[in-house]
């Protein structure tokens, strides 16, 4: 049990924000007998295990560990490769252990990767067990028929069977910036695609994508606390610069392949596959410029492409898990931006319209297909930050979720596993569910945190401005007008204003040290409508307007005091917190600046160019949406306001040539500041004495800088 006496800084680090000890990752067999998922085995624990949930007919559900680190290690330490590393960098994984399973089609075998080697899982007899193959191993999965591995090994696509036996290669690199089977930077930092291989539904081949990145600019990331080591060579695409270039291959269990052929000069992007017993391969293609996409069934004997729907957008087409994919008659099923609204479409029909925002699909079946909603734009209620679980079809559409808050959910053989956040319990709750009805809970061992997030929701302003507010605990009316501290991310795929508990909680910590705590998602940010998204289109500056706009709004509501006026972010929050305190120190009055993007140009070719173009053909769209440029800063007005800026050294993906930059300006143009340099650290914090000094440094900064010291 957790000692009352410790910090909510240091509980929040020690438990990876709570995370460690809840169960995720949850797979349900298609028979409905069992469900599989990750759990760490405490609160503090951040070693992964692979668990089943057994759902015998009739009888008592009951858990079982199918695989254990610790045992299966022997006791040893969990060694990762540098592909590894970056792997989980992308996927923003910081736990240890298992942390990634695949299985196969009836759910009877798992497969998973343990430093840096091939495990595989009986899942009925909970045995484990190492196969003898080269390493370091990387994303193996096994064939639907559960007879063979294939996985990933020093750029080679591998295969070999259950037993252990016939390991061989089925493609090798043919040099050393050449991989198969893995999914390149772009495709796992930017499109949600975190793979490079797929299985038939027949076992008898695959689908590999072969990444060769020799034409992606070469950046180096060193780590000056230790002069002594290499820097690290990083291929890295940014805005205007090549990207790697990605073919796809049929490739047999022998070792003949066939290419995938499509128009990739004019569609390079390889977005989404998929490959089911519905039909042949589906692929997702988008032009490098985004505004259009190609939906292509694949010929697997000739590797021709036919087009089966094409998307054309003038601002962006945004890309969504779960889709496309094959509806089991044949029919495509895929999430599209139609007349203000982001519907399902199933074949030629739009199943949802302008109540729903559909967030992603989550399974198809016979008769419905399982979705991920908000309220959009024409909904009967704004529903603020919340998130339900809908079933859909040609008869309408049915809420599966009940209650305020943030829901989920996987699906099949009749047994829907249903997790749920809400604002008034810390956590989540993973219902399992049969024909409707509740016959189980996956426990969860997540620590229960030190304080409580209160958290009001609401909107702010004439756009009707998603918020949260948050006051010290104990506050009351007579204590007058609080410094306020605005607390966003702020841009897109970013949902900050949700109506869970956990979410909300360091923003109630720093409420707690005597700040009213506003979180506003303005435009740009995700789960409204495509046109509340869309409005950032080379204009990502206006987020500091909405941000203005929720605070004045909520002004006249809550004790706000508009002359002590901080905010601080993280990623494109710190971006957004650095543009703030420079373009508009008139409204905020200190900053606190964590791995901004502090100049577009240096960011990647997927993310950047969706939003401002290309930097060629829009140098001054670049330099507007920019914190700084080649002179200096940009726009900046006259007035200087406190600014800390943090970042960690070894961040792949948000640079620290951003922060320096930003601090070689500031100091050129004669403005105060203070950098804090984390070494070692990513655009994660994991570690869990850095994590909790974080916070507490943020604090000092905030009131020295508002003057409420002394």
């Amino acid at each position: 049990m957790t000692s009352q006496k410790i910090s909510f800084p240091r509980q929040h680090a020690r438990t990876m924000r709570f995370t460690l000890g809840a169960p995720r990752a949850f797979t349900v067999s298609p028979d409905g007998e069992r469900v599989i998922f990750l759990r760490s085995g405490s609160g503090t624990d951040r070693s992964g295990r692979l668990w089943v949930l057994d759902l015998p007919a009739g009888g008592t559900p009951k858990e079982r560990v199918v695989a254990d680190p610790g045992t299966l290690l022997g006791g040893s330490t969990e060694r990762l490769s540098a592909q590894e590393r970056a792997r989980r960098e992308r996927s923003r994984e910081g736990s240890s252990g298992i942390v990634g399973y695949a299985v196969d089609a009836a759910a009877e075998l798992a497969a998973f990767a343990l430093s840096g080697k091939v495990y595989v899982a009986e899942l009925r007899a909970g045995t484990a067990r190492a196969l003898p193959v080269p390493g370091p191993v990387i994303d193996p999965r096994p064939s639907p028929d559960g007879r063979r591995i294939a996985y990933v090994s020093k750029g080679a696509l591998r295969v070999v069977g259950a037993e252990g036996d016939g390991d061989r290669a089925l493609a090798e690199p043919e040099g050393a910036n050449i991989s198969y089977g893995l999914a390149e930077f772009i495709a796992a930092e930017e499109m949600q695609r975190s793979r490079g291989f797929w299985w038939s539904p027949e076992s008898d081949r695959l689908l590999v994508a072969r990444v060769d990145d020799s034409p992606v600019q070469r950046w180096w990331i060193a780590d000056p606390a230790h002069p002594d080591r290499r820097p690290a060579e990083v291929a890295y695409p940014a805005a205007g610069t090549p990207n790697a270039e990605v073919r796809l291959f049929v490739v047999g269990l022998d070792g003949t392949r066939t290419e995938v052929v499509w128009d990739r000069a004019r569609h390079p992007y390889l977005a989404q596959v998929h490959w089911s017993s519905a039909g042949a391969p589906l692929l997702l293609v988008q032009a490098r410029d985004q505004q259009s996409q190609l939906f292509l069934a694949v010929d697997t004997e000739t590797g021709a492409t036919r087009t089966v729907h094409v998307d054309e957008d003038p601002v962006w087409l945004e890309i969504f898990p779960g889709v496309p994919a094959w509806a089991p008659d044949g029919r495509l099923v895929r999430i599209a931006d139609e007349g203000g609204a982001r519907v399902l479409a199933v074949g030629d029909r739009l199943l949802t319209g302008a109540q729903l925002q559909l967030q992603a699909v989550l399974d198809i079946g016979e008769s419905d297909v399982l979705v991920s909603a908000s309220a959009g734009e024409e909904a009967a209620e704004p529903e603020i930050g919340e998130s339900h679980v809908y079933r859909v079809n040609e008869l309408g559409v049915e809420r599966v979720s009940e209650g305020a808050g943030v829901h989920s959910a996987v699906r099949a053989g009749g047994v829907t596993v249903l997790v749920s956040h809400s604002l008034e319990r810390p956590g989540a709750r993973a219902d399992v569910l049969r024909d409707g009805k509740r016959i189980a809970t996956v426990a969860s061992h997540a620590e229960e945190p030190v304080l409580s997030a209160r958290v009001h929701l609401t909107e702010g302003g004439a756009r009707r401005i998603p918020c949260a507010v948050l006051l010290p605990e104990g506050y009351k009316e007579s204590d007058g007008a609080l410094p306020v501290l605005m607390d966003p991310y702020g841009g897109p795929h970013g949902r900050r204003v949700v109506a869970a508990h956990n979410p909300h909680l360091t923003s109630q910590w720093f409420a707690d040290q005597g700040f009213a705590v506003v979180v506003a998602d303005g435009r740009g940010a995700p789960g409204r409508s495509p046109g509340w998204e869309k409005a950032v289109k080379n204009n990502l500056v206006l987020t500091v307007d909405d941000q203005i706009e929720a605070l004045h709004a909520l002004a006249g509501r809550f004790p706000l005091d508009l002359g002590k006026v901080a905010i601080r972010g993280w990623s494109f929050g710190g971006y957004l917190a650095a543009l703030a305190v420079l373009r508009r120190p008139d409204v905020f009055h200190a900053a606190v600046v964590g791995a901004p993007v502090t100049d577009q140009r240096l960011y990647d070719t997927h993310y950047t160019e969706r939003y401002l173009g290309d930097p060629a053909k829009q140098p001054e769209v670049y330099a507007h949406n920019s914190v700084l440029t080649d002179e200096g800063l940009s726009e900046a007005a006259d007035q200087v306001r406190p600014m800390m800026i943090i970042h960690g050294l070894a961040d792949d993906n948000v640079v620290v040539a951003h922060s320096l930059r930003l601090s070689s300006a500031l100091l050129s143009a004669g403005r105060p500041h203070e950098v804090l340099p984390l070494s070692g650290v990513t655009h994660m914090t994991p570690q869990e004495q850095v994590a909790e000094n974080l916070l507490l440094l943020q604090v000092d900064f905030l009131k020295r800088s508002l003057g409420l010291r002394g």
